[in-house]
């Protein structure tokens, strides 16, 4: 039903089952259609078709000049937070928050279904809000609106009564009203931005010093780029760093010098065994002088490589496929900086960010938004609950031996 359109949805699709049997047609309609088929946002990884489900509906809801639609639809955990910044999941969250359709997320208990105990939420997405829900999502949380079932059917031992259905109808629905403290525990609400992040690709210079130590040898024996060498020869270069071991050179040129006389004795050459040569004498040291490239650019060392999420910056956000001009921004670029010298300056003053490598990401952790700290008991409390057990030990095991 390609053309027809709806005034409101329902879906209660099959968690965490893969798609692999129509991904060539889902891939296709993807690639040739993009926007204009149902996929345009992107896909999500082969074993998790969920949001195939939900696309497939958001495609189904009416224009907004034609009165809009809601749709709801029951997912486990996965789709709030699995993929990585840039990740089909990731694009497909970012597509709906940013387009501001996400209206509420609804924490079900766990045990509600036949055949999984797991927990299960669902999403109301519409693109007709009321005014007031407008750049905003609601986070319910209804995990302990239950009643026990007297006999279980399969892995469901839950139910939600009539009662505690009104009871979450009532938490949905009071939205732009005075909320209570009871209520406040059980629902929030953030500016769609809240959910985004920027992917920080943090880099620290590469600092090498080059010599011949102990494990040259055996790293030149190990080293697959010698693989296309005769064995005799790739024997002859190790010989040769066994033979030098101590040595140690003041440069890079000094280094490749150095290897160049090597591979002149044995009789091999090439781009390759040079490079492996020199990474072999190539010793990290943090107290070494900074590599630079023929640019005279700092070199990044891949070890030291680090990742930081950081939150968007507090304002608006409208969906664009390509973010590229947006990370570009005074304000995005800003909100890097800020971020790297409050939370990574302090501890590496050399770290910069490689900005051609951020990417915007969006998660829905509403667990965390609902998480309440629970201190530990105190040890006196514990130690005294510890004797009281070991007291009960000693006198079950008199009972026995009397």
């Amino acid at each position: 039903h390609p053309t027809e359109r709806f005034d409101y949805l329902l879906a209660n699709p099959p968690f965490g089952v893969e798609w692999k049997k129509v991904a060539d047609s889902v891939q296709g309609e993807h690639q040739a259609l993009g926007f204009a088929g149902r996929y345009g946002a992107g896909l999500p990884r082969i074993n998790d078709g969920s949001f195939l489900f939900l696309q497939h509906m958001i495609s189904k809801m009416k224009p907004v000049e034609q009165g809009g639609s809601r749709l709801a639809i029951v997912f486990n955990g996965s789709p709030l937070f699995t993929g990585a910044a840039g990740s089909g999941e990731s694009e497909i969250r970012r597509w709906i928050i940013e387009n501001d359709w996400l209206e509420a997320v609804v924490a079900l208990p766990d045990q509600l279904f036949y055949n999984t105990g797991i927990s299960t939420y669902f999403w109301i997405v519409t693109n007709r809000k009321a005014q007031a829900r407008k750049g905003k999502v609601q986070l319910i949380d209804a995990r302990q609106s239950f009643a026990k079932m007297r006999k279980s059917l399969g892995e469901k031992r839950k139910e939600i009564s009539d009662d505690q259905l009104a009871e979450i109808v009532r938490l949905y629905g009071n939205f732009d009203q005075q909320a209570s403290p009871e209520d406040e525990a059980r629902v929030k609400i953030f500016p769609n931005e809240t959910f985004g992040f920027l992917r920080i690709t943090v880099e620290r210079p590469l600092r090498l010093r080059w010599e011949v130590g102990a494990e040259t040898a055996d790293a030149l024996a190990a080293d697959k780029r010698l693989g296309r060498l005769a064995a005799e020869d790739v024997a002859a270069l190790v010989e040769c760093a066994r033979g030098r071991v101590g040595a140690g050179f003041g440069s890079p040129a000094e280094a490749v010098a150095e290897v160049k006389r090597w591979m002149a004795a044995v009789g091999v050459s090439g781009k390759p065994v040079e490079a492996a040569l020199v990474d072999a004498l190539a010793l990290r040291d943090p107290d070494a002088e900074v590599v630079v490239d023929a640019r005279g650019r700092v070199e990044p060392d891949p070890d030291l490589r680090d990742n930081e999420n950081v939150p968007l910056p507090a304002d608006p956000v409208r969906y664009e496929p390509e973010v590229a001009e947006r990370l570009a921004t005074p304000t995005y670029r800003a909100a890097v900086e800020e971020y790297v010298e409050r939370e990574v300056h302090p501890y590496v003053p050399d770290a910069w960010v490689d900005h051609t490598k951020t990417k915007v990401g969006y998660e829905i952790p509403l667990t965390r938004h609902f998480y309440v700290y629970k201190p530990p008991r105190p040890l006196e409390e514990i130690n005294a609950e510890i004797k009281a057990l070991e007291m009960e030990i000693q006198e079950l095991l008199r009972e026995v031996t009397e």
